[in-house]
């Protein structure tokens, strides 16, 4: 892999692990002010208050580490930047002047201005700090779904690509489903997390009252976004998959004869080179049915398709496919489980279970991370699909040299913002709820 296109996957990965628990929480947080606005009882407010607090946290390291993503348009992509900038900087001006501000800017009166507020007022502005988050996500995932699927763009006479529908782009039917399953995704993930702090705080005796609160939160939660996660989203994210990126589709299979009445391969290992799915667990004819919607449909395999047409890793795009598939299914059982013991009031007799909660909390960030391997993997070789291919988007300026340095330069850099930010999240744990101040929020 050029190490172009290693840096910008490493640091876009990186990056990602912040915000998507920002806008889980995001949702958890207005529900929790919700309920302590109904209620009145102080324990959802300071749930509220905890939550934002490591919101706040993580809003500000993807803030640092979104920062390169932005600058490599320029130095590692320059020819995409000149042949696609006209659209897919509509939406990245978009997510920077109009989300970015309002997440930023509601963050800081939901955190320091709560004793200044009215009840109303302050719920108001976790409202208002939600729709900014959420809104962020919107107009990136637009933006790389225009990478997906490009609808609404004409080409100017320079050769670039310019926005001709604006509706058009912005309601991409990929950005809607992609969206969708990403949000969702991060819903999951931040519901881990708050399972995770509730169980931990449980296990080793320490705010008890909050700990529970947590536990049900983050169980009630995680149990809808994860079902969410496979139907309807995933299901009609893969859908599209096979519509427009059939190719893509065979490779996450490891389908390389196309057939009618296709098998799921639950797990196997591709050999590309004799191209055959070595030691298959198959579910008969179910692939056929998940793409199309009938037994009987007929999936194209690799070998229908033009061998310079294929994804590059296809091995690589195999496993990340898996691997999100797998997870996705064990954290629906865990949560499951979990709301099933809740429900029968054992959950917080049960240590095996709450074990299990503290330390699934990893396993969402490994299924996003393989999700959008997925995702981008599955293009290629294109970094526009069907209009650009992915080597004729790098800056031909850039030495590989200049690449490797920055891209070490990176790693160490962002080896410190994580321990930085495991640090400020363990300082948190520790101090754990606080009470209502002016100071505080």
């Amino acid at each position: 892999m050029p190490w172009d296109r290693l840096q910008f996957g490493f640091t876009a990965t990186f990056h990602y692990l912040f915000p998507q628990l920002t806008m889980g929480l995001a949702l958890i947080i207005v529900i929790l002010k919700w309920r302590h606005l109904r209620t009145g009882e102080e324990r959802w407010g300071r749930a509220a208050r905890f939550w934002a607090r490591i919101f706040g946290i993580s809003f500000a390291m993807g803030v640092v580490t979104g920062i390169p993503l932005e600058f490599q348009f320029g130095t590692n992509w320059a020819a995409f930047s000149a042949y696609a900038g006209g659209v897919i900087g509509q939406t990245l001006a978009m997510e920077g002047v109009f989300a970015f501000f309002l997440e930023s800017t509601f963050l800081g009166l939901f955190l320091y201005a709560e004793g200044k507020l009215s009840q109303r007022a302050h719920f108001a502005t976790a409202v208002a700090l939600f729709l900014g988050s959420w809104m962020s996500g919107y107009f990136i995932v637009a933006t790389n779904a225009f990478m997906q699927h490009p609808v609404g763009y004409a080409v100017d006479p320079a050769g670039a690509l310019q926005v001709s529908a604006l509706a058009t782009y912005l309601l991409n039917p990929w950005a809607l489903w992609q969206y969708a399953h990403t949000m969702t995704a991060a819903v999951v993930t931040a519901s881990f997390v708050v399972a995770a702090v509730g169980a931990y705080w449980h296990l080793s005796g320490h705010h008890l009252e909050d700990a529970r609160l947590f536990l049900r939160v983050g169980i009630t939660f995680g149990l809808i976004a994860s079902v969410l996660q496979i139907m309807p989203t995933g299901d009609q994210h893969g859908k599209l998959v096979a519509r427009y990126q059939p190719v893509g589709l065979a490779a996450m299979e490891g389908l390389f004869e196309g057939q009618p009445d296709a098998p799921l391969a639950i797990i196997g290992q591709p050999n590309v080179e004799a191209g055959r799915l070595e030691n298959p667990v198959i579910m008969p004819k179910l692939l056929s049915f998940l793409a199309y919607g009938s037994f009987g449909s007929t999936v194209r395999g690799l070998n229908d398709f033009p061998r310079d047409s294929w994804p590059e890793n296809i091995a690589l795009l195999y496993y990340s496919y898996h691997i999100m598939v797998g997870l996705g299914t064990l954290l629906l059982g865990l949560m499951a489980l979990s709301a099933l013991l809740l429900w029968r009031d054992r959950l917080f007799e049960t240590p095996a279970a709450l074990w299990a909660l503290m330390l699934a909390f990893p396993f969402p960030y490994i299924a996003t991370t393989a999700g959008w391997l997925t995702t981008e993997l599955g293009r290629q070789p294109w970094i526009v699909y069907g209009l650009m291919r992915t080597h004729a988007g790098a800056s031909p300026a850039i030495n590989q040299g200049n690449v490797v340095f920055s891209t070490l330069g990176f790693m160490g850099l962002y080896l410190v913002v994580g321990l930085l930010f495991l640090y400020l999240v363990a300082r948190e744990l520790a101090r754990g709820p606080l009470p209502a101040t002016g100071g505080e929020g």
